[in-house]
């Protein structure tokens, strides 16, 4: 399929992106790499009048190293993450995961905002966000703000952005040397969408650590309670002992979000959370 008639809108700055948008009156929408909205657009699920293109705006292809944290640019793409052409304050993590995106083809489009904005449950930008106690910038004709990314993804495509802003910025804080972190991802081939997720990180510098399960069919679930097994795990030699404490305590985690799941699903991902704390603990 073809998709319908729609005005294309190529704006030089944010504030006459965030114009157009506001224009639209709900019938516009902001694009960044397009890898996600153009199919949607082809099968004519994604309804417009205008499309507002972000590519020409300078601003959201930059990075800026700050002191305690790196602000990406919306539009800094997969690709230059993975290939470290984008600072990552995280020892890697960011590189990492970023390689494990889609295909290279994707990667090279695709951007951090985008990724975000979209908040597919099953994508690994919104868990680890989340995981990093990132903080995203937005910027609309009302001026900007910022949002904490535990607060930013409200459900499955559902996020706290209104429809005339735009997510502009995404800061990152700088992990310190002592920080560990694990991921893991379980699907059926390499590139495809996640069946469950888990992003694991704990900085005993800043006594911080956080665990994040994504997949859910929902917005991810920050594991409380799995974090705090991962805390009490670190500096240890890894044992059966410790694993199956982690293991309840993502379990009681899972059974608390209230997730409609089954107990295959559950056991998912209390298993990908599990494998994400168990890499943090022994890097």
């Amino acid at each position: 399929m073809k998709p319908a008639p729609f005005e294309l809108a190529r704006p030089a700055t944010l504030a006459e992106a965030a114009r157009r948008l506001r224009e639209g009156d709900g019938m516009a929408r902001a694009m960044a790499g397009g890898q996600s909205l153009v199919p949607m657009l082809n099968l004519r699920l994604a309804p417009v009048d205008c499309i507002v293109d972000l590519g020409r705006i300078a601003e959201l292809r930059e990075v800026r190293a700050e002191a305690g944290s790196v602000t990406f640019g919306a539009c800094v793409t997969h690709a230059a993450i993975e290939d470290g052409l984008a600072h990552d304050p995280t020892g890697g993590l960011m590189r990492r995961i970023a390689g494990g995106i889609a295909y290279r083809a994707v990667r090279n489009r695709g951007t951090l905002g985008g990724s975000l904005a979209l908040s597919d449950p099953s994508a690994e930008w919104v868990s680890l966000m989340m995981a990093l106690d990132a903080t995203i910038g937005i910027a609309g004709v009302d001026g900007e703000r910022e949002v904490p990314a535990r607060e930013f993804t409200l459900g499955a495509y559902t996020t706290a952005l209104a429809e005339d802003e735009i997510l502009a910025t995404v800061r990152v804080p700088v992990l310190g040397p002592d920080a560990r972190h694990g991921s893991f991802k379980m699907c059926r081939k390499t590139g495809e969408f996640a069946q469950s997720l888990a992003m694991a990180v704990s900085d005993p510098g800043l006594h911080y650590a956080r665990v994040v399960v994504g997949a859910t069919e929902g917005a991810p679930v920050v594991m409380e309670r799995a974090a705090e097994a991962m805390r009490r795990a670190g500096g240890q030699a890894w044992s059966a002992a410790a694993e199956e404490r982690v293991r309840e305590a993502a379990a009681a985690d899972l059974a608390g979000a209230g997730l409609d799941q089954d107990a295959f699903a559950a056991d998912m991902h209390a298993a990908s959370a599990v494998a994400a704390i168990r890499e943090a603990v022994r890097r």
